[in-house]
């Protein structure tokens, strides 16, 4: 695992802000080059293949939480801009725990690049995060970067903190594309798809496309990400998220059960997503969201012909730089994916 570690502390450190993501692209395509996988870029989506494409159909987001630059000394949320809200209905995760969101940021470091040559340009810290009524959307406040121009991408500084028994970084989800990286180190010989834009509710539209494109059908796809949990006591329940749906419907549920009955096997504990969330809304006011996932998406979107499942790594202090993820949860993740991926 020091390999994996080393990979995703190299990710970590680089800016990946939603709708800004060509930067970070380059750096993933330069470490699966290096392992001689062909790699090939489309709008929104890098799409690796090993020397057996279809073994298996891996995805994992690039894309994380950051600020844009939207006019003079004025800062808000990338993910809910006014370009991504005909993607966003009031009923994911992060918009319904919005309140909750704002206060995380206070006192956080940020730093701004050129969006064309990623040149750096100055940081600042946030003073304040407030919700605006009229925009829906967070507005920053911060001590600098005044002179920034509008579509400026702002990211947050962000280091890998790895102890004996947790890592934290803002993981969601350059843990899950360190994965996939690592699979291909480990012998995978199948296809992964790096996907733009999933923060802003964009991402499946590429994966999609890409389907539609290449003409490819599928049962098998595996979307990777961060599943979040309220505190540290709830995420060590489980190693592994599983899901049977989200709200856009159901996923395959052969697929989930073979996976739930490998991770029996396997000694791998987990939990179905889902029924956690129904389970809490029987003594809720005010109902959680089942969250709309990259893969409900391309479901609903391309009916049978794209179907597949999550796997998912528990986390808490979602939407930070601390969120934080167990170590022997992410080796269970890993060691799961090798077993149902690697011949």
């Amino acid at each position: 695992m020091h390999d994996f570690y080393s990979l995703l502390r190299q990710l970590v450190r680089e800016p990946a802000v939603v709708g800004l993501e060509d930067g970070f692209f380059q750096i993933v395509r330069r470490e699966l080059e290096d392992l001689s996988i062909s790699v090939t870029q489309y709008m929104g989506v890098l799409v690796a293949t090993g020397a057996n494409p279809e073994r298996g159909y891996i995805s994992a987001h690039v894309d994380r939480n950051g600020l844009l630059c939207t006019g003079p000394n004025e800062f808000q949320y990338a993910a809910f801009i006014a370009g991504n809200r005909g993607e966003l209905n009031g009923d994911s995760i992060s918009e319904q725990f919005m309140d909750t969101i704002a206060g995380r940021f206070r006192g956080a470091r940020v730093q701004a690049h050129s969006p064309r040559s990623g040149a750096y340009l100055g940081q600042a810290e946030i003073l304040d995060a407030s919700i605006c009524s009229r925009r829906r959307n967070l507005i920053f406040k911060l001590d600098g970067l005044e002179y920034l121009q509008p579509g400026t991408p702002i990211s947050f500084v962000d280091r890998l903190e790895v102890t004996e028994a947790t890592i934290a970084a803002q993981l969601d989800n350059v843990v899950s594309v360190a994965m996939a990286i690592d699979l291909f180190r480990r012998g995978y010989q199948g296809t992964a798809f790096f996907t733009a834009g999933e923060e802003g509710g964009r991402s499946w539209r590429y994966l999609a496309e890409w389907f539609q494109r290449s003409d490819r059908c599928t049962d098998r796809l595996l979307v990777l990400d961060t599943s979040p949990f309220p505190d540290l006591d709830e995420v060590g329940k489980q190693d592994v998220v599983l899901r049977w749906k989200d709200a856009n419907g159901a996923f395959n549920r052969s697929l989930t059960q073979s996976i739930a009955d490998r991770c029996k096997q396997l000694g791998i504990r987990f939990c179905f997503k889902d029924a956690y969330i129904e389970q809490l809304n029987r003594s809720r006011e005010k109902p959680l969201s089942l969250g709309r996932t990259e893969l409900g998406r391309v479901i609903s979107a391309l009916g049978n012909s794209v179907q597949g499942t999550t796997i998912q790594l528990p986390t808490t202090a979602y939407h930070t730089q601390s969120e934080t993820a167990n170590r022997t949860a992410v080796d269970s993740m890993i060691r799961l994916l090798e077993d149902l991926l690697i011949d």
